[in-house]
């Protein structure tokens, strides 16, 4: 797979539902886990299937995602030739600033995909938390003939998911070929989700966006592959595995959370599949003889004095003495002073909450505290 296909993520994705996490940082720059960021799940799948020329296309508020990239040292891409290529925002004195959909943005991608030398794209959105390598899903397309490949997941409850009004679902026939694709409020009577994955040769992909931008249309989605349902062959690949959604601030609270239970662990690290990110040298986080830590994840480099239950730590965090946390997000170099109680509540980057708070949330409704603030 590694000689056939290149990898291209759309990292610039903008989603309001994520409120206050995504005024700073795009979606793919999300701290997940305690320790990575949502782009690493993709970019690390693409390196396990062997794909080693991959371009990454931002958007605004990139700063972050720049940051944690670099030159690609840690997922082994920092080569001569091919490696991880940084695609710039694609402006133009028609378009400066007003960016209307992901076809409007992966026209920049054009210089990418003409020096690639692969004949196949893997073309990518950062905005989903799985593992999986691409060789099969590159096999069934082979086998089938298809001009598209779709990667889903199957959703039971389809009609109830929390993100059922941006979903993107769709029927097959019997032999994994899409009939019909629907979009937001209706999308809830199909039970296959997709994944914002597609395996396309590179000539066809350039040819749908150029056509697609020349009569005005921006989204892949409902302007390329359900326009092209009865043209093209389109298949859809299944994924089997664990699939978090990064779509509004309900999603993310719950994929984090998700990340708490073991059967989710088995299947996103238990496999053999690595999930690479940066590396950062600090020292092994230090526990006070008075810390309770049930069921959490605890960043390196953390002070924890208090109690901590069902919550995400990410480094450099301080949690004082007497403070109570329990299903919190909590990201790095925040600090918690003394006797504080948060619950259900997602502090951003940097935040200093003062002793004696209390901030309380519902898992639907995470209390937000946003980056750099003081409470």
């Amino acid at each position: 797979m590694r000689k056939n296909v290149c990898g291209l993520i759309y990292a610039g994705e903008e989603n309001l539902n994520l409120r206050e996490l995504v005024n700073k940082r795009s979606v793919g720059a999300l701290p997940v886990g305690g320790r990575y960021r949502a782009i690493d799940f993709i970019l690390s799948n693409m390196v396990n299937s062997g794909i080693r020329n991959i371009g990454v296309i931002p958007r605004r508020n990139y700063q972050s995602m720049m940051d944690h990239l670099g030159s690609g040292k840690e997922w082994d891409l920092n080569r001569k030739d091919g490696g991880l290529i940084i695609i710039p925002p694609y402006d133009t004195s028609e378009n400066y600033g007003a960016h209307q959909g992901t076809i409007d943005t992966l026209q920049g991608a054009a210089p990418f995909l003409r020096r690639a030398p692969q004949k196949y794209c893997l073309l990518a959105s950062s905005c989903a938390v799985y593992t999986e390598t691409y060789d099969k899903m590159f096999e069934f397309h082979m086998e089938t003939g298809a001009d598209i490949t779709l990667m889903y997941s199957v959703q039971e409850n389809a009609s109830a998911t929390l993100d059922r009004f941006s979903d993107v679902r769709f029927k097959t026939d019997e032999d994994g070929r899409v009939v019909d694709m629907k979009t937001h409020g209706t999308a809830g009577s199909y039970d296959k989700m997709s994944l914002g994955i597609y395996l396309i040769k590179k000539d066809l992909l350039q040819y749908l966006l150029d056509d697609a931008a020349s009569r005005g249309k921006y989204n892949i989605d409902t302007d390329i592959i359900m326009n092209h349902l009865d043209t093209l062959k389109i298949y859809a690949y299944e994924h089997k595995g664990y699939v978090g959604q990064l779509r509004s601030v309900a999603s993310y609270f719950s994929t984090n959370m998700d990340l708490l239970k073991r059967d989710v662990q088995e299947d996103l690290f238990g496999s053999g599949t690595k999930v690479y990110t940066k590396i950062k040298d600090e020292a092994p986080t230090r526990y006070g003889k008075d810390a309770v830590v049930k069921n959490s994840l605890i960043g390196s480099g953390c002070i924890i004095e208090g109690t901590v239950e069902n919550s995400i730590i990410f480094r450099g965090v301080t949690i004082a003495k007497g403070t109570v946390v329990k299903d919190c997000i909590i990201m790095q170099a925040s600090e918690v002073y003394a006797n504080s109680q948060l619950t259900n509540v997602i502090l951003d980057k940097k935040v200093t909450v003062r002793p004696n708070s209390v901030l309380a949330g519902s898992r639907e409704y995470p209390v937000i505290i946003p980056k750099g603030a003081n409470v």
